[in-house]
């Protein structure tokens, strides 16, 4: 199977093509190689590149800064994955696009499921859901995954601020009412994979699906768990205290939901994709990273 991956260098994309080989042959590009908000650039290298699957992992992912910026989170996030979506229409070929937990408004108390009614609370969000409109209107063979909190080894996460700031402060003060699920980058891509090669094919798992994993916490239990794994592996040396506090006591920019848990479920009955847990990958992440700042 031939797979392009556009965003090749964020942090799912850059795990995509981590799990190249002879039978999964990915071609990543990043934005210097393909802008997708680019229509001509766009159809260019779908016919150089005639893959079987392209992997949408290029968007604007800055949930303060789109408040600011709308129009520029439009373009990347709405207006070129629509773009990208009739291009590999017109030529057969199938699109995976990753969509946020930040479409919805947080307020169910349960965790969301793929029929639940989006209501973004942010440019971000409204940007995201808006791409995942305009996919579905331009092709019926693609397959969006609602992903949250994702942490990978490229970029600035969750996971690095909190271990920089542990090394620098006595005492860290972490928002505790906002709940949801940490998703490492690698186990994304892994489940693509999954997906991509499901023995059945895609034709009939096209649609909209939630990727999650176990267990749900919040970011200061998230927090906490960073800094006790960072502690027993000897990269922090002290252990600092982790405060929970309201988020309305960080006042940003956007309005982040305060329930971020996805339902699981369809990806596992559908494609038969189980939830894994994001403990063991943060040690990993953790282990891989050792001293660095």
């Amino acid at each position: 199977m031939k797979i392009l991956v556009t965003g090749a260098d964020g942090q799912i994309g850059t795990e995509m093509v981590r799990l190249a080989d002879d039978e999964f042959r990915v071609t990543g590009l990043n934005r210097r190689g393909l802008d997708i908000a680019d229509r001509d650039a766009l159809a260019r290298s779908l016919d150089e590149q005639e893959p079987d699957l392209v992997v949408n992992c290029a968007a604007y992912t800055a949930v303060d800064q789109a408040e600011d910026e709308p129009d520029l989170a439009y373009r990347v996030n709405a207006h070129a994955v629509g773009w990208l979506g009739k291009a590999c229409d017109a030529r057969g070929v199938g699109v995976i696009h990753f969509s946020t937990d930040y479409v919805f408004d947080g307020t169910k108390a349960g965790p969301y499921t793929e029929d639940d009614t989006p209501n973004p609370l942010n440019v971000y969000g409204a940007s995201k859901l808006e791409g995942e409109n305009r996919l579905r209107a331009a092709t019926d063979r693609h397959l969006i995954l609602r992903v949250s909190w994702v942490f990978g080894r490229i970029g600035r996460s969750f996971v690095d601020t909190i271990i920089r700031l542990a090394k620098e402060r006595d005492e860290l003060r972490v928002v505790d009412d906002q709940v949801g699920a940490p998703s490492p980058a690698d186990s994304i891509a892994v489940t693509v994979r999954s997906i991509a090669e499901h023995p059945a094919g895609l034709e009939d798992a096209w649609g909209t699906y939630h990727f999650s994993t176990m267990p749900t916490v919040s970011w200061c239990g998230f927090a906490r768990e960073i800094v006790a794994t960072a502690m027993s592996g000897g990269i922090l040396t002290t252990l600092p205290c982790v405060r929970g506090i309201a988020t309305d006591e960080l006042p940003s920019k956007a309005t982040r939901p305060l329930n971020s848990r996805l339902c699981a479920a369809k990806l596992r009955g559908s494609i038969g994709v189980a939830p894994s847990t994001w403990r063991a990958s943060l040690r990993d992440y953790l282990r891989e990273a050792g001293a660095s700042p």
